[in-house]
């Protein structure tokens, strides 16, 4: 290659020797010819000038240009011409350099390659990237497979990620010859920890912008005197115990106040974020624990975290005036963001609209500058980056819910990858097996039976004192007692400081695991559901839900003269694509004319509002939004209060009633959602609701075609690797879930609105009701009639019995319930909001007791009595004026069929558009239609609709099938002897 480069650009004569004056760079061309060439183009005398110009002023810059053009172009005659007036012998070992140069890379990089057979987990300082990408895959799987099963003991997701580290240190994996030094050698540790220390930084952040003032508010005396008295009495207790460990483990050339600082701050710090993480597992948020520990966390979590700043501060400070000057510095930054800083934050966020439409672009700019500004500026004076990161969330502004929203954008890739970096980092560091003896071991109890005893015990007393029962406040001493990820930043940051030791470390490490371990299994044991209380706002309630739910037994409003119409309403919203419907469906049941005023009113699904007591009709909205494991989730059900007033469904509800003028109550739930059906009959119970209006969309269009819209089949590792307990399974289907829950669990009256295009009823205004018997299509009848009273509508509504063939009464009992045999968290295919679902699948359905002749026979008598008072007007003389004016909106008629359901949706399609009205019909139903049933959907090419059947009912399914109507209204009587 270097012969080559040197001959092609300078043309050595061969045989000629380099050191004869006049012959070592001689070119291709001779000067003679390329003399001839130039004056065969007529080259111009500018040229000959130029190059004398270049003789005299050897330039550099336009040699070398001219040098390269010579070697890269063709047309390389006239370059060369001026070049060659120069020392080419500089310019021919530049270019012999270059071109060594790239060809030894081009080698270098070719030997790093898989196939040529070298380790693709050697590490470079030149190319980090390889290592740390197998670095994270196996922190991340070995995180995951350990949460799966300790996830079934509902222990948080820290402990895998701890317990994970540890298996990768020294501990365990460690011992594997070779592992350490090609997984995790420690030319790499510096790139790991950079990144672990970002995630870290980030963390902290999102820390901060959980603290939430609103949080401590609700029990700030006492929150404050719990947090207090456990950290005082937990720090004088670990300061106690760091005098033996002084003297056994940590050498003299640490001073002792350092040591018994950093001990002291370990043992009176609690781990918030985990500890709202178990609350969330345990479903404690909304309960009188719940609120207490939350403000009582957040109080330690600051002063801890003060303390731990101080304890930072006096360790990097070189003498006591340079602590006290640190401490100045940090005490002016706290002042400096927490005043002025904040209120422009406060006033930016306004001036981009960030409080109101989200996090903006230039928004997310100028607070990501800020949280790294923060962060810089502590670590420079002495402090850690982790405590101004923390500052810069907490001066983040929560109106509107902008905290929430930063945190969406930022806690899933926190927790996913930077944290499980840093547990991995502290595994590293801690070596179970340095614990080699008996006076390390009992060193090793004593911590861990001495930090939970101080929390246990202040925590437990206190409680006591200020009014809570004994199991209430041992519970609140427990889950105080977590620590988690807290204590090892604590320890972490010792280690690196010099205070700790390797042997203290992995002692300390060790207890975390244990008293964090042992949060969940203590608390449940402790505080059982069937022991817990509900907590209102202003307050804690001390009724049970039990209770709770025995006081609201006379807010059951029959249909009488003075009460004829249903007027108490709860519509649920989860997501905007119901919202159309929910609209139309409140619209619909609405009087015509309504003389009070509007009045909206804002409550919390946790509190019993008095101010229900209104008469007249009134609309309860409740939006329920899922809880989950998330950060996110935590902090809303911690800020129902500002939800309520931003969650864009409840704001467009709230608009709708200011211009509609229905009274319009707006509440607000945040719960797991196996929790939702019974949120959803609790709170209606509780409001005194007397129709409970469910939304369901699900297009028409798609009913006949199962194949459509799968996800495809379902796949085994899901749930193995930790998927969502709803991976597989369509909006419908799971909606489809809630829908019978509700139904099976609602004291009340329970209305689905089931919209097969998304818009509404449309121009809908006449309804067809069939009416089959039983007391779901009394009900139905009854709420037709209600209907009418607007004058906009009018009915058909036609009795319908099956001819020549015997009928089969559905079964129906005193009490309602969901067969345990069947369960919830089934894997279903993803139909994506279509109805057919494969018949070979198994779901829980509605299932009734035994009944017996009299109780079918008092129902057919019930059935006959409603349809002698509606269709032939037997009404007593003083029935109210909207009744007979309903009625008269109304064309009853019988009909008798062999196929009823078929003549049914023939007369359902005579008018279009129409709103069908039909009782669900799962029980005391009074034909059977299973056979009939099965026959319309195969003419419609459908196949297994076990699902749909189950919760809908026959009548409704063959409706939905058959396309023929613009809205469908599935009614269920209240599970209340009939």
């Amino acid at each position: 290659m270097y012969s080559f480069v040197k001959g092609y650009i300078w043309g050595l004569r061969p045989g000629v020797p380099d050191s004869v004056p006049g012959n070592s760079f001689k070119m291709f061309v001779p000067l003679d010819t390329l003399t001839k060439s130039l004056l065969s183009v007529r080259v111009n005398t500018w040229i000959s000038k130029l190059a004398g110009v270049l003789y005299k002023l050897r330039s550099q810059k336009i040699l070398l240009i001219l040098r390269v053009i010579s070697v890269i172009t063709t047309a390389y005659y006239v370059p060369l011409a001026l070049i060659s007036i120069f020392d080419m012998r500089d310019f021919s070992n530049a270019i012999v350099s270059l071109g060594s140069g790239l060809w030894k890379r081009a080698t270098a990089t070719g030997q790093g390659g898989l196939l040529s057979g070298i380790d693709p987990s050697s590490f470079t300082t030149s190319d980090p990237l390889r290592l740390w990408i197998i670095q994270m895959g196996i922190i991340i799987m070995m995180g995951q497979l350990l949460s799966l099963g300790l996830g079934k003991i509902k222990q948080p997701k820290v402990i895998a990620e701890v317990l994970g580290g540890i298996l990768l240190g020294p501990t365990a994996m460690g011992r594997i010859p070779g592992f350490t030094q090609h997984i995790f050698p420690a030319q790499s540790l510096p790139y790991l920890s950079l990144v672990a220390n970002i995630g870290l930084c980030l963390f902290l952040f999102i820390v901060g912008l959980e603290i939430d003032a609103t949080v401590i508010k609700r029990s700030v005396r006492s929150s404050l005197f719990i947090a207090l008295s456990a950290m005082a009495l937990s720090f004088g207790l670990g300061a106690g115990i760091s005098v033996p460990l002084y003297h056994n483990f940590i050498p003299s050339s640490v001073k002792f106040t350092y040591f018994m600082l950093f001990t002291g701050v370990s043992f009176s710090i609690t781990a918030f974020p985990v500890l709202c993480r178990i609350l969330t597992a345990l479903k404690l948020l909304d309960t009188t624990v719940g609120i207490v520990v939350l403000s009582a966390g957040v109080c330690n979590d600051v002063v801890g975290w003060s303390l731990l700043a101080l304890a930072v501060a006096l360790v990097n400070a070189t003498s006591g005036l340079t602590a006290l000057w640190i401490l100045l510095t940090c005490l002016a930054f706290v002042i400096f963001l927490m005043w002025p800083v904040r209120i422009a934050l406060l006033w930016f966020a306004r001036f981009t609209g960030s409080t109101e439409n989200g996090p903006t672009m230039f928004f997310m700019t100028v607070t990501t500058l800020l949280f790294w500004a923060c962060s810089f500026f502590t670590d420079i004076v002495g402090v850690n980056a982790i405590f101004g990161a923390f500052l810069a969330g907490i001066i983040v502004p929560r109106e509107g819910g902008l905290a929430i929203a930063l945190t969406e954008k930022l806690e899933d890739m926190v927790t996913i990858m930077f944290l499980p970096l840093y547990f991995t980092l502290s595994g590293l560091n801690t070596n179970l097996g340095l614990l080699n003896n008996g006076i390390t071991w009992g060193f090793t109890f004593a911590i861990i039976c001495l930090d939970f005893s101080g929390k246990f015990t202040a925590c437990t007393i206190t409680a006591r004192i200020i009014g809570m029962s004994w199991r209430e406040s041992s519970t609140v001493g427990s889950l105080m007692s977590c620590k988690g990820l807290v204590e090892l930043i604590v320890l972490n940051i010792g280690l690196n400081a010099g205070i700790l030791t390797p042997t203290v470390f992995s002692m300390f490490v060790f207890e975390a695991l244990i008293l964090t371990f042992m949060t969940t299994p203590l608390v449940s044991l402790l505080y059982p559901p069937e022991r817990r209380t509900l907590a209102v706002v202003g307050g804690v309630s001390r009724a049970s839900p039990g209770d709770l739910d025995e006081d609201r037994s006379d807010r059951k409003f029959p249909m009488n003269e003075d009460q004829p119409w249903r007027s108490r309403f709860t519509v649920v919203l989860d997501k905007f694509d119901h919202m159309s419907g929910m609209l139309v469906a409140t619209q619909l049941v609405c009087p015509p004319s309504l003389e009070s005023s509007s009045a909206v009113q804002s409550t919390m699904s946790t509190r019993v509002s008095d101010k229900m007591k209104m008469s007249g009709f009134s609309v309860d909205t409740l939006r329920l939004i899922e809880l989950s494991d998330r950060t996110s989730d935590v902090m809303k059900s911690s800020a129902v209060d500002t939800l309520i007033h931003t969650d864009p469904l409840l704001s467009v509800f709230r608009t709708f009633g200011e211009l509609n003028d229905i009274p319009v109550s707006l509440s607000l739930s945040v719960v797991p959602y196996d929790d939702m059906p019974g949120t959803v009959a609790h709170h209606a119970k509780r409001y005194g609701s007397q129709l409970v209006l469910l939304p369901w969309l699900s297009p028409s269009s798609n009913f006949g075609n199962s194949s459509e819209g799968l996800s495809g089949p379902h796949n085994p590792l899901e749930s193995f690797f930790g998927g969502s307990k709803h991976t597989g399974k369509s909006a419908t289907t799971i909606h489809s879930q809630f829908v019978r829950r509700v139904f099976a669990e609602s004291k009340a009256d329970v209305a689905l609105f089931i919209d097969p295009a998304g818009t509404g009823t449309g121009s809908a205004r006449h309804i067809f009701c069939p009416f089959f018997g039983g007391p779901d299509d009394r009900l139905a009848l009854e709420f037709v009639v209600q209907l009418c009273t607007n004058p906009r509508m009018s009915a058909t509504v036609v009795r319908m019995s099956k001819s020549s063939t015997e009928t089969a009464a559905v079964e129906r009992p005193s009490l309602v319930h969901l067969d345990g045999k069947e369960s919830l968290d089934m894997d279903m295919p993803d139909l994506a909001y279509q109805m057919p679902v494969a018949s070979n699948l198994a779901f829980p359905d509605t299932v009734y007791g035994q009944t017996n002749a009299e109780m079918r026979f008092q129902s057919e008598t019930a059935n006959n009595f409603l349809w002698g008072r509606y269709a032939n007007s037997q009404l007593p003389y003083d029935a109210p004026s909207s009744l007979r004016a309903a009625l008269s909106r109304i064309k009853f008629s019988d009909f008798s069929s062999p196929l009823p359901l078929h003549s049914a949706i023939q007369f359902a399609s005579a008018h279009k558009p129409v709103l069908i009205v039909v009782g669900r019909s799962r029980r005391l139903a009074g034909e059977d239609h299973t056979s009939e049933l099965h026959q319309i959907l195969k003419e419609r090419g459908s196949v297994g609709q076990d699902v749909i059947r189950k919760t809908i009912g026959d009548p409704a399914t063959a409706f939905v099938a058959s396309g023929c109507a613009t809205a469908v209204v599935v009614l269920q009587a209240s599970n209340v002897d009939s």
